[in-house]
Order: structure tokens, then sequence, then C-alpha cells
């Protein structure tokens, strides 16, 4: 658990490279973050559509929003990423550039308070298939072999793999495992977690439990939420989470 009086910046589900302008979007929003008094960023997951962290299978978008990243952190800004299902083998020696750490889940302190921030791709229990196929695609057998692809072969892999993240088990990302979401978020409770935010999801969604509470974050590509959280152990949503309204549309949370 990072203890540090810092104004930390917590975004997920960015899907770079989606969206035509999104890029730029990001590139803003990183320039005005150190104007804001933010000393850490953490990324919640699914940074980009797909992400490598071996350089023949970075796109064009990738190395562009890499490159906002570095720019972010030559400012003194540290950059936390924790793993999404979209993200693989970022702990090469190519990404040290781009951030400060990479791990499955961050957990810091602030003002007396315990946070802890996962993506949340493995809360669903019921989704098989999935679990099945992150843990092929993300093996030591999986990384060797993606090292020894060829550029156009590798890039025709990813084109590959973000078709088949936006179709794993389809039924199962309907609608949110909200007793599984309970279920995690209370196992974190009992451990002494006070705030934990959860990407993956795309939807805005809350349980509390006396003065602990979690949090599903919306997806930073769809509504540009960003959670600051404050040296003192506040934090606030924007823009405001209770603005995101939840027409009842179906959503894909992993694609």
């Amino acid at each position: 658990m990072v203890a540090c009086s810092v104004r930390r910046a917590v975004l997920a589900d960015l899907h770079l490279g989606q969206v035509p302008g999104d890029l730029e979007r990001f590139a803003e929003l990183l320039e005005a973050l150190p104007k804001a008094g933010v000393g850490e960023v953490v990324l919640g997951g699914d940074v980009f559509r797909t992400l490598v962290g071996i350089p023949r299978f970075w796109s064009a978008a990738v190395t562009e929003g890499l490159a906002a990243l570095r720019r972010l952190r030559q400012r003194g800004v540290r950059l936390v990423w924790v793993e999404g299902n979209r993200e693989f083998f970022l702990h090469t020696r190519a990404m040290a550039p781009y951030l400060d750490r990479f791990l499955p889940a961050y957990g810091f302190a602030a003002g007396g308070r315990r946070f802890l921030v996962e993506h949340g791709d493995l809360i669903n229990r019921a989704d098989r298939w999935y679990f099945f196929w992150r843990a092929l695609s993300k093996s030591r057998w999986a990384y060797w072999w993606a090292r020894s692809l060829p550029q156009a072969l590798a890039q025709r892999i990813v084109v590959h793999t973000e078709q088949a993240l936006g179709k794993t088990n389809f039924a199962h990302r309907r609608h949110l495992p909200v007793e599984d979401l309970q279920q995690e978020a209370c196992r974190h409770f009992a451990c002494g977690v006070d705030v934990v935010f959860w990407g993956h999801f795309h939807r805005f969604w809350s349980f509390r439990q006396g003065s602990q509470v979690a949090f599903a974050l919306p997806a930073w590509q769809d509504t540009g939420t960003v959670v600051f959280v404050e040296p003192d152990g506040t934090f606030s949503f924007q823009p405001e989470a209770g603005h995101f309204v939840d027409n009842g549309v179906a959503f894909c949370y992993q694609g």
C-alpha cells in the first residue's frame, strides 16, 4: 500500500484509437493534469484498443498515445498502469519510458483511507470462456511466441485480438454482475480497504457498506470521467458521476 501526499487522477477504459479525435482529447487531458496539481495518474486498464508491450505490435495510434504518456512523465508526474483485459506483457523494457509501475491492482493510502484500483475483468465468475482466453493469451508461452513474430503478422494478430475481445461470451456482458461485484467489494472491505475503484464495466455503479464504498467507473472513452483523489482522502468525479445516465441499453464491458 503506497502512502504519499499527492493529488491523484484515476481513469479507466480509454480505448484510445477507437474513436476519431480521442487521442487529441487524451493529449489535452494529460497537458491539463499537471497544471491541476496532479502528481500521480492511475490508469485503470484498457488504455488502448489493444496494447502489447512489444513495439512490433504498435499501431500509429499506440505510438502517439504512448508519446503523450512519456511527455507527462517528463513533467514529473508518476504513472501507474493497472492491467486490463486489453493489456499484454507491459513489463517489457520497451515500455519503461511510458510507466512507473505496471500492476494487476494498485493500492494507496490518502488521508488515513486505503484505496484500491483494479480493472475488474476477473469479477464476473460466470464468464468462464473469458477466464480461459485470458489465461492462454497472457501466459508465458504466449509471451515468448509473441516475441518471435514478424511485424506484419503481429499487426494482424492485434486486429484479431480486438475482434475476439469484442465477442468474448456476449451473454455475460449484457448486465452488471451485481452479486459478484458486491461479494468482491466485501472481500476487499474485510481486508481493510476503504474505497475501491473498478473499470471494465463502462457504466457508473456504487456499493456502500458503512463508511466503505466501491465504484465501477464510467468509461473515459464514453464520458470523460476522471476521479481526483486528494491528499486528505476525499475524492470527486469530474464530470460528476451522478450525471451519468443509465439508459438501460445493452453494453459491452469487455468489448
